[in-house]
């Protein structure tokens, strides 16, 4: 007797300063775990899952570091300290920046 079992492939983020997730994708295991088609079929299923999920995750920890970003900009604005420009650390990423050459 063939029967198909209901399985998830789950994921969970938990923070001290960001809310927690999940992302969890159902599967579906093979009715006939001994043919290589039926285990061919759950495996291609299984990477399409596990794709999505990685995108689905991307984009959550994505919008968090915003949030992060959001957070420490007006930290910063209300201490009076100086904010890391992300975008020129990045674009300058290995070289050494024009104020650190006034500075030697």
């Amino acid at each position: 007797m063939a029967t198909t079992d209901q399985a998830t492939l789950s994921a969970n983020y938990s923070s001290n300063t960001n809310a927690p997730f999940t992302v969890a994708l159902p599967l579906t295991a093979p009715r006939d775990g001994t043919s290589v088609a039926s285990k061919t079929k759950y495996l291609s299923e299984l990477r399409q899952s596990v794709i999505s999920m990685q995108g689905q995750i991307n984009r959550e920890l994505t919008a968090r570091m915003e949030e992060d970003k959001a957070r420490d900009a007006s930290a910063a604005a209300a201490t009076g300290a100086k904010v890391v420009d992300d975008e020129k650390e990045e674009e300058n990423y290995g070289e050494e920046m024009p104020e650190d050459e006034e500075a030697i």
